[in-house]
Order: structure tokens, then sequence, then C-alpha cells
């Protein structure tokens, strides 16, 4: 019902574009409007449209709300709040069919006919109210086609709020995320010291799961993790870095424009591809190469996995990011410097080398920097091509894990946040957020520099 109540809301929004828009037209031909008849029409589809979708929202947090509430109540007898949770989500689940487990208390049978019921309600309730009101803002919106009615101005201040409640959105979201990662590391170093995670030479999250197992606990050393993040970052960056650099220094300064009209387009096709599809290239492919490769220089221990099989394929994955953003750079520098360079007598390489990447040093460090960023922060190819040992090595020929690969695994199936085994997932995310904030500091600085140094 939901479903058809948005095709409704939509189709009078366009209808009501459709005839203010008409009539902006019919009265256009004699008079001078204030606003061209399109805003006319904008003017009748907000108002039709955007207090729906207000109301819908408002309607669903509220019922959330109400919901929560009265379920709680048919298991009052329960005093551990998360159990309490876990009986209320197994009703919303029961009744939406993600779920037939039937819960062993009392109140679950009840709980389930009085969601039901109250879904049923809701739904009737929320059509009535919702397309009401919506009728009631499209019939008021028709009334103000005038030759006189400033419906530019409003169209553009809505516009304008709208940005402006994007960027407000944005913030709050980052906000958001570092406090979410904040307070579940805060509680994971109330139960592992800050300098044993940080410094720790021994990584291995597992806890007590038994009863035999109570003297057992994990080792929550980050060294070995991070290591291993780095390594296969640096690996990435040995491969994409001249790779990137070069072909774009041949696009934007040696190849023809017919040539560069279809070299690029290829190189960024590299961008597209899932990273998934990386992964089944670097164990298919790539790992078998190095092994033999290893075999026939007599290398007893190059494996399948390992840092530099998927520092190599993650290296050839961010060449894209590399080789257009350096374009840009390099693109960017004014042709008059390019053009009094050739003017004095210095050849195409000599221009490129003492003119233009000095210039261009910035935009180049920035897209280094991003790369690297963005080489951190993988996941599916190491999984696929470097395994989740947590070794702590520099040899780019051992099994290492990173850190997103061991927040993978943390987290995946049932987990209780309430455990230093799954909560050193968010300290590790936290550090690596920090990581990346780091280098992103540190890229805008440099072009803030060298950006000033040659404008």
């Amino acid at each position: 019902m939901t479903e058809f109540l948005l095709i409704l809301i939509i189709a009078l929004a366009v209808y009501g574009f459709v005839l203010n828009k008409s009539k902006a037209n019919a009265l256009s031909e004699v008079n001078i409007m204030h606003s061209q008849p399109h805003y006319h029409g904008l003017y009748s589809a907000f108002m039709t449209l955007v207090p729906a979708i207000i109301l819908l929202i408002s309607w669903s947090f509220i019922v959330n709300m109400i919901t929560n509430i009265t379920l709680r109540e048919f298991f009052s007898d329960v005093t551990d709040s998360g159990l309490v949770r876990f009986y209320t989500d197994g009703v919303i689940a029961y009744v939406e069919g993600t779920s037939d487990r039937i819960i062993d208390h009392i109140g679950f049978l009840p709980a389930v006919e009085h969601y039901q019921s109250l879904q049923y309600n809701n739904k009737i309730l929320q059509f009535i109210v919702v397309l009401t009101l919506t009728l009631m803002f499209f019939r008021y919106s028709l009334k103000f086609v005038e030759v006189q009615f400033k419906a530019r101005d409003y169209i553009e201040k809505v516009v304008v709020y709208v940005m402006r409640a994007s960027a407000v959105f944005a913030i709050f979201v980052t906000i958001g995320i570092v406090l979410s990662l904040l307070f579940e590391t805060l509680r994971f170093f109330d139960s592992v010291n800050v300098f044993d995670f940080l410094f720790g030479l021994h990584w291995s999250p597992q806890m007590a799961i038994r009863a035999d197992q109570v003297g057992s606990s994990g080792s929550f050393g980050a060294v070995p993790v991070f290591t291993g993040t780095l390594l296969i970052a640096f690996i990435a960056m040995s491969v994409a870095a001249p790779v990137g650099m070069f072909s774009a220094i041949y696009l934007s300064q040696y190849a023809s424009d017919r040539v560069r009209s279809y070299a690029k387009p290829i190189i960024e096709i590299l961008a597209g591809i899932p990273t998934v599809v990386y992964g089944f290239f670097a164990v298919i492919t790539v790992a078998p190469f190095f092994r033999d490769m290893g075999a026939f220089l007599s290398f007893t221990n190059m494996s399948s996995e390992s840092a530099l099989i998927a520092g190599s394929v993650l290296g050839i994955m961010i060449i894209p990011f590399v080789a257009s953003l350096t374009d840009d750079a390099l693109t960017a520098v004014p042709r008059s410097l390019k053009e009094g360079s050739l003017a004095m007598g210095a050849t195409l390489s000599e221009t490129t080398k003492q003119v233009i990447i000095p210039a261009s040093f910035h935009g180049i460090v920035g897209s280094f920097l991003l790369a690297f960023s963005r080489a951190i922060g993988e996941t599916m190819i190491v999984v696929m091509a470097a395994g989740f040992a947590a070794n702590l090595t520099f040899n780019p020929f051992d099994s290492v894990s990173t850190v997103t690969v061991q927040i993978v695994g943390l987290l995946t199936g049932d987990q209780e946040f309430d455990s230093p085994k799954t909560l050193s997932a968010f300290a590790l995310a936290f550090v690596l957020f920090f990581i990346t904030l780091i280098l992103n500091v540190i890229s805008l600085t440099i072009v803030k520099k060298y950006r000033e140094e040659y404008e």
C-alpha cells in the first residue's frame, strides 16, 4: 500500500507540473510573466511532493517508536533489555516474513497478533492522511498561476535550502561516523590497554567460548595488521604510481588527440571493474604466475597467498586513479608555460620534466595520496589473494592481513557487541580512519603550498 501511495503522490506532482506550466504558457502569450512557465510547474510539483515526503518520513519514525513501546509491554517480565530487544525484533521479523522462528515466550504470539493489527491499521490510516494532505496541497498550488507570482524566487530558495541541507547532512553523517567509532573504541579500550593495542606484536582476537577456556584470552596487538596494510599499499603504489604517472604524461603531452580519445577511456574502464573480479584475477592468473616464477628462480617460500600478489593486483586496480588525476593536473598547467619553454629552445621532454611536472606537482602528489588511501581501504582482493593470517613481516612473499580484512572477519555472522573481540573491529576502523585523515590533511597541505607557489 505504501508503494501505491508513493506512485499516487508522484503522479499528482507530475500532473501539477504539467497543469501549472500549461496555464502559465497560456498567460505568457498575452502578458509579461515574472517567472517562466516551468517555474510555475515546479512550484506545484514541490508543493505536492515535499510535504507528503516529510510526513511519510515523520510517520515512519513515530510508528517505529510506538511499535517498540507497545511490543515491550508483552515482555514486561523480562529484565534484560538486550533480551527484550531480541524478542521484539523476533516479532517484527516473524510478521514481515524474514523469519519463521517462534520464540518460546508466553507473550510472543499475542505480540505477533498485536503487531499485525497495528501494521494493518497503520497502513490504512497512513494512506488516508497522507493522500488527503497531498490533495490539499495540490489543490492549493493551482491557485498561484498569476502574472506577478514570484514562482522562480520560491523555487530558487527551495533549491538553496536543499543544497544547504545536503551539506549539513553530509557533515552530520561524518560526525555520526566518527562518534559511533569513537564510543565503541572507548568501550574496547576499557578492556584492552591502548598501548597494548597500538604497539602489541601479536594479533589473535580469539576469546574464551567454553568453560574449559576461561583462562584463555585474545591478543590484540595491532602492529601486524597495520604492517600488512601498509606493506600491501606500498606494493600497490609501486605498481600504480609509475605506470599511472607515465600513462598520464604520455596521454597529456605526447599522444595525438585520436590516440588520447581511445586510450584514456580504456584505462578508466579499470576503475569500473568490481573488486571481486580483480580477486578472481589474482587467484586464477597472478598467483600461479608468481608461484611458477618463484619455482623457476628457486624461491622456496613463494606461495599462492602473499602480499606481493595482493599488492600487484591492487596496484593494477588503482592505476586509473593515478592516471586520471595526474592527467587532469598536467593538462591544467597553463599552456603559456609550455609554449614559452618550447619557444626558448627546450625539447618537449625537457619541458615536461622541468616545467610541466613541477607546475602540476601538487596535483600529482594529491593523486598519489588519494590512490594510497584507496589501497589502504581495499578488502576483497586482499581476502582472496593474501589470506587472513596477521603475520608481522616485511617479506612480500609471506601471507599477511589488513585492517579491513580483520574487520570483515570480526563482524561476520552473529556477534555480541559487548566482547573485546567484536569491539576490536571498531578500534581498528577508528585508527584506519585516523590514518586516512592524516593522509588527506597532508595531501591538502601539499596541494595548497605548491598551488600558491606556481600560481
